[in-house]
């Protein structure tokens, strides 16, 4: 993981990452990349305190978006996210939170969803979020692709059909067992950013502690000191 994954789990797809401000989000950038139309893209950034950081994601008719995030180091561990419609609809909105998954039934247009830190005046945050998309309509062209073959294939025990059909779970597979794998990173990332900052605090304290034990030892060992002292003047 080498050895936390905001230093980028992978190469992530072309994104476009715009600050944002109160007046920015009436505006939307005419120049605006996506992802790449794979179906699983993820992301780590650094959303610096009191900054607002939003992406857009276009989307086709009747897919599916799903969208899961966690704040993996911080103080506090939470932050704002809000997921607009293309029409400007708030769909999601979670206020102050560490993570969480979801998923909406899209149309045509581009999905805008942020990340709010304009709460916190002092700690940044490092947050990971990871895209799912479903029925983007490239599996239907593949299967048009694929039509032009099957000809003549009676005479064989397994069509391509089910070859086809054989790839596509395979597939499946393989890529929801790259989102877990993923997912256990950033839940490891988070763990090890919380025992590593408890870590400088117990050796904080530690040393706080230390340092009033030697002060009051010296005391005591003074105020004995000075019980035993003779401080009667002798005459003569």
């Amino acid at each position: 993981m080498g050895p936390l994954p905001w230093r980028r789990l992978r190469p992530p797809p072309p994104l476009l990452l715009l600050p944002l401000g109160c007046f920015a989000l009436l505006l939307p950038p005419p120049a605006a990349t996506e992802f790449s139309p794979s179906l699983d893209s993820d992301f780590t950034f650094t959303l610096p305190a009191g900054r607002k950081e939003c992406f857009y994601q276009p989307m086709r008719k009747e897919a599916s978006l799903e969208l899961e995030y966690q704040v993996l180091d911080g103080a506090g561990l939470d932050v704002d996210f809000h997921l607009l419609s293309p029409k400007g609809e708030t769909l999601v909105f979670d206020e102050r939170k560490s993570d969480g998954v979801h998923t909406v039934e899209t149309e045509d247009g581009d999905y805008m969803f942020c990340f709010d830190n304009t709460f916190s005046t002092i700690s940044e945050k490092v947050i990971f979020f990871e895209l799912i998309l479903d029925n983007m309509g490239e599996d239907g062209q593949d299967q048009e692709d694929w039509k032009k073959y099957v000809t003549g294939t009676d005479l064989l025990d397994m069509k391509l059909e089910d070859i086809l059909e054989s790839i596509n779970s395979v597939k499946a597979r393989l890529s929801k067992s790259v989102q877990i794998q993923t997912l256990l990173r950033a839940f490891e990332a988070r763990d090890r950013n919380i025992q590593e900052s408890n870590f400088d605090r117990v050796n904080f304290w530690s040393m706080v502690n230390l340092g009033v034990m030697v002060v009051v030892s010296a005391v005591q060992v003074y105020m004995l000191k000075s019980l035993f002292e003779d401080k009667r003047k002798s005459r003569t």
